[in-house]
């Protein structure tokens, strides 16, 4: 007898229809076969599914069992097809009414007692459920509020009896509760820094107009400590965008599942040792990377010269696109990638350099290697480029400066600020500054940006040339 149960597969961050297709013929030698393209997570399933069915205290076919995953041309991957395949054959050898199992999408992994485990990628899912018809899905308790997020109904479920029983209008399971907002973090504070004065005005302006930063300078002299600050001034994710981050950390399956929901914007920093496809996504199953966890958010490269240059000029194509795009010979996922990208470096790699209490050891040949890490290219990229001093004892012994609630307050009010139009002589010496700098024409671009947020925190109506002066200081390369 054949029987279906629907589920979905996860291709970047879309998901497809899956129909699981169980034939089951008792009168056969006994098998058991998974076909349609699995890969080895989910052609593991017949253990996981046979041990939980037997856990169940339910029967598992004596006969031939044959599993279908179609649409067959399409790889499944991982292990969230174990409950579905798991009903699928029970709807098969009349264990559970097919009719009423149709109607539902399942979705979660199998424990060999017959629990239900989470599986990463649940919020797509049930979004790709909800596109085609479905109202309800079937899931594991500790992803029911996550599902929910999507609209439709989740059936939270412990175990597959629970599950059968549902199916067999035995009883209805508790119903889910709201996805509870995360705690508010304690944000380390603005006011902890002392002097800076230079990069604290770059740190903010990053904030309000959401630009990329590089902050050069000996060890330290802060550049750390100002880099994880900037999550402190940013405003709170708005409702579409909470959602569509929430859906990327749920396919990377790094998603609390206390929290299910993202509220505010990631900050990610990934160490110098991450390969290339951690950075951008990528890998035998093609997930997100870091660059499309810190979208809406923050991507902190901390030592960045000590990045292989492989990966940072891979972050050149979603710094201006937004997107990362990885290609694979069964089909091609892209990734929303638009995030504020924020790196810190010494000067030189012995760390010495622009510290006027040490020697440099560095050779000519060691130091050129050194810079050549960072391209032309991507430097162009950065739209405040700040080289950090020392500070000085009366400046490590002043009082705290602005907190962090200050600063964020006025970044709120810029942002909400209407683009203002450039003066006449701030035109004039953003074209001079074309040659004389000289800029490209990204370069040029940046700049412009870089002024309107300065006027925007100034709450002038126009872009000045003093607005477009103050945004050249910050471009170049690191200097002593």
């Amino acid at each position: 007898m054949l029987a279906r149960a629907v589920t979905h597969a996860l291709v970047g961050l879309e998901s497809r229809r899956v129909e699981v297709e169980a034939d089951v013929s008792e009168a056969s030698l006994p098998a058991f076969v998974i076909v349609g393209l699995p890969d080895r997570a989910c052609a593991e399933a017949r253990q996981r599914v046979m041990s939980g069915i037997a856990s169940a205290e339910l029967r598992f076919p004596k006969g031939r069992v044959i599993v279908n995953l179609a649409p067959a041309a399409l790889r499944k991957e991982g292990s969230g097809y174990d409950l579905a395949i798991a009903l699928a054959i029970l709807a098969a050898s009349q264990q559970v009414p097919r009719e009423r199992l149709e109607s539902h999408a399942s979705f979660g992994e199998l424990a060999l007692d017959g629990r239900l485990r989470r599986v990463g990628g649940i919020l797509a899912v049930a979004e790709g459920a909800r596109r085609s018809g479905l109202t309800r899905v079937l899931c594991a308790r500790e992803a029911a509020s996550e599902a929910a997020l999507a609209g439709i109904e989740a059936v939270p479920l412990r175990h597959l009896a629970e599950a059968v029983a549902y199916l067999r209008g035995e009883g209805e399971p508790p119903p889910v509760d709201d996805a509870p907002p995360p705690p508010a973090e304690q944000q380390p504070d603005l006011a902890d820094v002392r002097g800076q004065e230079r990069a604290r005005r770059a740190l903010e302006l990053a904030a309000a107009g959401r630009h990329n930063l590089l902050l050069a300078g000996p060890p330290g002299t802060g550049k750390t400590m100002l880099a994880r600050r900037l999550p402190g001034l940013l405003p709170p994710l708005t409702p579409a965008e909470a959602l569509e981050v929430t859906r990327i950390h749920s396919v990377a399956g790094v998603l609390s599942p206390d929290h299910p929901l993202v509220t505010r914007p990631p900050f990610r920093a990934p160490h110098h040792t991450a390969s290339t496809p951690a950075i951008v996504g990528g890998g035998p199953s093609v997930r997100p990377g870091e660059a499309s966890l810190a979208h809406r958010g923050v991507l902190f490269l901390d030592e960045l010269a000590e990045f292989p240059r492989q990966t940072l000029e891979a972050l050149r194509q979603p710094l201006e696109d937004g997107i990362v795009a990885i290609a694979r010979a069964g089909g091609r996922a892209v990734f929303p990638a638009r995030f504020q990208l924020v790196g810190s470096m010494n000067l030189c790699p012995c760390g010495a350099r622009g510290d006027a209490a040490l020697q440099c050891t560095c050779s000519a040949q060691r130091l050129t290697a050194y810079r050549a890490k960072l391209s032309r290219a991507l430097l162009d990229r950065f739209d405040l480029v700040v080289t950090l001093p020392r500070s000085r004892a009366v400046e490590l012994a002043a009082g705290p400066g602005e907190s962090s609630a200050v600063v964020a307050g006025r970044v709120d009010v810029a942002r909400r600020r209407s683009r203002a139009r450039r003066s006449a002589d701030a035109d004039e010496l953003l074209g001079r500054a074309v040659d004389r700098v000289p800029l490209s024409g990204r370069g040029r671009a940046r700049v412009a940006r870089v002024a309107r947020t300065i006027a925007a925190l100034a709450e002038s109506p126009y872009v000045e040339a003093e607005h477009v002066a103050e945004a050249l200081s910050y471009r170049g390369a690191p200097h002593e």
